[in-house]
């Protein structure tokens, strides 16, 4: 193995390694980060500007194809998801906090909501 192959294999494992950078979202001096509750967002941020609740598809676990539709209302339950929108002010890309489970899953800025 060259040099190079071995630089370059060092530095994808390194990569590899290293931890996924988290969004936060900065409320009134407080952060509201993934893992926060509904409860502890509003505390911190407030009301959002908007929500919308809708139900995720589920999906079978080794294909990644959704459980169609006659079986998922009977037999296996939607993922319910919630999507609160915050205005940050002039300058600021709107946030978008996401909820599965009643906990924040994560938190996507950007200049008009998806």
């Amino acid at each position: 193995m060259n040099r190079f192959s071995r630089v370059c294999l060092v530095a994808l494992l390194t990569a590899i390694g290293l931890p996924a950078a988290a969004e936060s979202l900065q409320c009134n001096g407080q952060s509201a980060t993934e893992g926060d509750s509904k409860v502890s967002v509003l505390y911190k941020c407030g009301q959002p500007l908007l929500a919308d609740r809708y139900c995720a598809p589920v999906y079978y676990v080794p294909t990644l194809q959704p459980v169609p539709e006659p079986i998922a209302g009977i037999v296996v339950p939607c993922q319910p998801i919630e999507e609160w929108l915050y205005e940050r002010g002039p300058g600021n890309m709107v946030a978008t906090v996401r909820f599965r489970s009643g906990v924040v899953q994560s938190i996507s800025y950007g200049r008009s909501p998806r």
